[in-house]
């Protein structure tokens, strides 16, 4: 009888405190599920996707070049028909290396977000054929890697870049590293074309990679520059990564915590089959978003 009395007078556990433990758990699984996502979808972005990605992109922008070619549009300085700066990511020049059996559309700008589609064009230096020293960057892994056999290059070898002027044909004079000499200073009229890539173990870059080349065809008409030498954001220099607060990840990461969130509590209310249905399509997609905006904060020659 003291037993039963003593059952009875027990203190219940206060609801509040279950369902708030409850919601702690859902919120530490939540976690956990988007932690997963997030790390599922960097590795599949950079060693599957990205390439894919790459591809399509060289695909539409190699339309839109060859279009611009045939009808004489395409762009011939660093500012279009109006006088306005090209846009990034804007299709300026063909490169074909057959050493290397590569031909890569060039793209304008050389951050991150625009590398994603192509080699870049720097934007401070004149479009390769016109006299001075051009740039042209690519990476070394991701994203297709366009340049990533750039030390493979030699001595003599020659290759070709074409853009709304012609057809400019390079020879490579040199493939040097960190702390090989810089060649001599280029002669006034003279061309230059500079490749530009990252060097160490993939997808570590530590280093870059410079491959020069001396134009060896007739120079093209060299319109007055319109961008200063040295002027460009940080963003754009080799192995540089993006500047200032990425808000599409942060959206992004907002979105799959509180997909993934959602996903636990329908776990509990719908069943195991029922939430594979609906949120796991949901939660792929957005964990791939929050990869590829990822992936551009990592640096450009990567």
């Amino acid at each position: 009888m003291a037993v039963a009395a003593q059952s009875t007078l027990a203190p219940a556990v206060p609801r509040m405190r279950v369902r708030g433990v409850t919601a702690v758990r859902h919120l530490a699984r939540g976690g956990l599920l988007s932690l997963a996502a997030l790390l599922l979808g960097i590795t599949a972005q950079l060693l599957l996707i990205s390439g894919a990605q790459e591809h399509s992109a060289q695909h539409a922008a190699f339309d839109d070049l060859r279009k611009q070619l045939a009808l004489g549009t395409a762009p011939v300085s660093q500012a279009d028909q109006q006088g306005r700066l090209l846009a990034p990511g804007t299709p300026v020049a063909l490169i074909e290396i057959p050493a290397l059996d590569l031909s890569q559309v060039v793209l304008e700008g050389t951050d991150s977000s625009v590398m994603t589609d192509g080699p870049g064009h720097r934007r401070d230096t004149p479009l390769p054929g016109q006299a001075g020293t051009s740039v042209l960057m690519g990476r070394a892994a991701a994203y297709g890697a366009p340049f990533g056999h750039l030390a493979d290059l030699a001595e003599g070898d020659t290759f070709t870049v074409t853009t709304g002027q012609g057809k400019a044909k390079y020879q490579v004079a040199d493939v040097r590293r960190a702390g090989d000499p810089a060649p001599g200073a280029l002669a006034s009229g003279k061309s230059r074309l500079v490749l530009v890539t990252a060097t160490g173990p993939r997808f570590m870059p530590s280093g870059v990679l410079r491959v020069d080349a001396d134009l060896v065809s007739a120079p093209f008409q060299t319109p007055a520059a319109v961008i200063r030498s040295g002027t460009l954001p940080e963003s754009e220099e080799p192995l540089a990564r993006p500047s200032g607060v990425p808000w599409p990840l942060v959206m992004w990461l907002q979105a799959l915590l509180l997909a993934a969130v959602a996903a636990v509590w329908t776990w509990h209310r719908w069943g195991r089959h029922q939430t594979w249905i609906v949120f796991a399509p949901v939660v792929a997609v957005l964990g791939l978003q929050v990869a590829t905006r990822t992936t551009e904060l990592l640096p450009n020659l990567l």
